[in-house]
């Protein structure tokens, strides 16, 4: 299901933000190592997907979207409105496996100041793109990045983005059960910009990536997705998703997720696509504790040597769209 919402709906939500909060949402967070750290309302992780996939422009636009975001009026009036008035955020970007590079650490951000140098230190990062996608580990990665943290939130969120399914990897949905489990709440920007036209085939994309995210990737309390569904308002969709995160709330007229409905979309078909493409038996699609890889499959393209993952990526190139 899509949605849109006004920033003006937002700005409402953020004004009453102190008083709509439910007491789970409020409940701190377990397993905080520290709790000597500096208070914040929220630890927000933002992780962003730079497959290649991706297109270059929309790459550049996702970059741009973030930093315009942190310095937005709705962004710095959502910080105002916590109870601490102060954030941390940090920022890394993935594709594979083993392909995740933190582009901002962690920040504290207390006013405008500190969320432009944020901004400033996300544009200045040379734009860069892997293979492959792995959601699953993106996730991994990030959960251990909140006990890193420097300072000590009663939230702990991942806004994860991503326009295609996991294909390589855990399972998305036990990555997300795992993070789930220690309280963290995930929240989802779905690009649906590249998606598959009806009849067609492509490893990288699928329909509905929107329901992907909200059935198989995203969880918690109030975690919500905001869909992409064209390149104009890419930057406008992130905007409108970082105030949300900050001030604890999730769109107007989003229905509760049921934790016993049965996924629109097979939370492994971007494995499945893979496989089928490359006719190979992944671990992904077998059970959780098959863990012996298969000889040189893609599956497991990431303990292949470089110069081989190089010439796969050629090689697929003129076979997928958007490789």
């Amino acid at each position: 299901m899509t949605w849109q919402v006004s920033i003006g709906s937002i700005l409402i939500a953020i004004l009453t933000s102190t008083q709509a909060f439910s007491e789970s949402e409020l409940r701190p967070q377990p397993a905080i190592r520290d709790d000597s750290r500096p208070a914040v309302d929220v630890e927000l992780v933002i992780a962003v997907d730079v497959s290649y996939s991706v297109e270059p422009d929309d790459l550049a636009a996702q970059r741009e979207g973030y930093a315009k975001a942190i310095v937005s009026e709705e962004f710095l009036r959502a910080l105002r409105a916590g109870r601490i008035g102060k954030i941390a955020l940090t920022y890394f970007e993935w594709s594979s496996t083993k392909d995740q590079k933190i582009i901002v650490p962690w920040r504290q951000i207390d006013g405008p100041e500190a969320a432009e140098a944020v901004a400033a230190e996300i544009i200045k990062s040379p734009i860069r793109r892997g293979s492959r996608t792995s959601i699953s580990s993106a996730i991994k990665f990030a959960v251990p990045l909140f006990e890193q943290n420097p300072y000590r939130g009663s939230r702990r969120v991942i806004d994860i983005s991503g326009d295609g399914p996991n294909n390589t990897g855990d399972p998305v949905a036990t990555a997300r059960d795992m993070a789930l489990q220690q309280g963290i709440i995930i929240t989802g920007l779905p690009v649906m910009i590249n998606a598959t036209p009806a009849g067609s085939r492509d490893v990288n994309h699928i329909d509905h990536i929107d329901w992907y995210y909200e059935d198989c990737v995203i969880g918690g309390s109030s975690s919500f997705v905001v869909p992409i569904t064209d390149r104009e308002h890419l930057k406008e969709a992130i905007r409108t998703k970082l105030p949300l995160e900050v001030a604890g709330h999730t769109p107007e007229r989003l229905p509760a997720p049921s934790a016993e409905a049965k996924p629109r979309v097979l939370c492994t078909i971007g494995e499945k696509l893979w496989q089928q493409r490359w006719d190979t038996n992944g671990p992904a699609m077998s059970s959780p504790a098959a863990k012996v890889p298969v000889a040189n499959s893609p599956a497991n393209q990431d303990d292949v040597p470089k110069k081989e993952d190089a010439l796969l990526a050629r090689k697929i190139k003129g076979i997928c769209r958007g490789c």
